[in-house]
């Protein structure tokens, strides 16, 4: 009877942890049900539609975030750099390429939470559209560095795993169909602090 109990407690902890564990790195992982990868770049086009999968909704209500929807925006987040190497703020980084059609675009450095990364100092880890100087082609080359860089600069701070995130409004990229031909800035790593 005493084996009996316990191989029935022992199949409730495996199912319950088990269930919670896999909810967990679903919910975590940026490549999750409905995201959509466009170079090192992620998102997820129904998070604020009544179309959004269980997951994306799960998403929003644990992060405490307000979702853009369709006619709004839409955001995309990188883990990762054009080398597959996650993020990580000690290094420098190039994002560098065109930017698609929007009427407003913002980035940041972002830490876990996907909130902005404090930096410790009055200059924020974000760049938006209106202050940043464009190439003669319209394209954009941003340096993400601790270190003082010309040009477009996004200061990072701090050591370790950090995202960027890339949020446009207003753009026609939203709908589904103007997702086929979109191209995103690369991130290329340029070096490491030691």
């Amino acid at each position: 009877m005493l084996k009996n109990a316990f191989l029935t407690l022992l199949s409730l902890v495996i199912a319950i942890g088990g269930g919670g564990g896999s909810v967990w790195y679903a919910l975590k992982v940026q490549d999750g049900v409905g995201a959509i990868r466009i170079g090192q770049w992620t998102a997820f086009p129904d998070i604020g539609t009544p179309a959004a999968d269980p997951y994306s909704k799960a998403r929003v209500a644990r992060e405490g975030v307000l979702a853009l929807g369709r006619a709004e925006g839409l955001s995309f987040v990188a883990e990762h750099d054009a080398g597959g190497n996650e993020l990580k703020r000690e290094c420098t980084y190039t994002i560098e390429g065109g930017f698609p059609t929007a009427r407003f675009w913002t980035l940041y450095a972002a830490d876990q939470s996907l909130g902005v990364v404090e930096t410790g100092k009055p200059r924020l880890a974000a760049l938006q559209s209106y202050g940043v100087v464009r190439q003669p082609d319209n394209s954009v080359v941003i340096s993400a560095s601790h270190h003082p860089m010309p040009g477009n600069w996004l200061l990072t701070d701090g050591f370790g795993r950090m995202y960027f995130v890339l949020t446009f409004y207003d753009t026609p990229i939203a709908s589904s169909t103007g997702l086929s031909d979109v191209s995103l800035p690369r991130i290329v790593r340029v070096g490491c602090d030691a």
